[in-house]
């Protein structure tokens, strides 16, 4: 019993090793979408079997970062540009809902974790980490949306913003990593207005949050990707 103990926990630490890493390299764009996944050539990669490499996989694409094609070839997800003004329209919208609903809420624990959460952020904008900017700004948000306290909106959000990361690294690479202060600063308009507990001004901070990004998407799409779309929201 304790040696099948032993595997387990093995093999599961190797799962996470092998998730981990190829869950940072598919949203820093290390791993470029569509590039191909291939078992055996991982297995020999990490040096493990194909049942922990398998089991990686399958917690990729969960989350919606790997897909298996009909022929069984696993590759990364693409990034489809053409559904980028519904995404963001819904994401807008999850913007302003958690930060209104946020600004009409008083909990001190949880705004402690909002401020953390916002630290953590400055801190990786300051080191131009793009991914630990990318892991910073979901859990600034998500703890937005937690004071809130609508569990329905904070999953739904959370899930946007998981479909958003490697939208976000192409945000992110429009400044070379070079995030401007502005955009600490706007976090901290936003952790202002939620603490004074203005609702219109949290709204409004919210649209113009969404805009901006939306904004840098959309030239970036049409600049160096070559590939025009016409992003709107309302």
């Amino acid at each position: 019993m304790r040696k099948e103990t032993e595997n387990v926990r093995v093999r599961g630490s190797g799962t996470q090793s092998v998730y981990a890493a190829l869950r940072r390299e598919i949203l820093s764009m290390a791993l470029e979408p569509g590039s191909p996944l291939d078992e055996v050539r991982l297995s020999e990669r990490f040096k493990m079997s194909r049942t922990p490499i398998r089991e990686a996989l399958l917690r990729l694409a969960g989350e919606g970062l790997v897909t298996t094609l009909p022929n069984r070839n696993t590759i990364v997800a693409t990034i489809d540009f053409a559904s980028l003004p519904t995404y963001f329209e819904a994401l807008t919208l999850m913007y302003r809902v958690t930060t209104r609903g946020a600004a009409g809420r008083k909990d001190a624990e949880i705004m402690r974790r909002v401020r953390a959460r916002q630290q953590e952020f400055a801190e990786a904008v300051a080191a131009r980490d793009a991914f630990a900017m990318i892991e910073a700004n979901r859990e600034f948000h998500v703890a937005i949306a937690e004071l809130a306290g609508n569990p329905y909106y904070t999953a739904f959000f959370s899930r946007l913003l998981d479909e958003g990361r490697r939208i976000l690294r192409l945000y992110y690479s429009t400044f070379d990593d070079r995030l401007p202060r502005q955009y600490v600063d706007e976090h901290e308009e936003m952790i202002a207005a939620i603490e004074a507990g203005d609702v219109a001004r949290a709204d409004r901070l919210a649209i113009d949050h969404a805009a901006q990004i939306v904004r840098q998407i959309q030239e970036y799409i049409a600049r160096d990707l070559d590939r025009p779309v016409a992003i709107e929201i309302s």
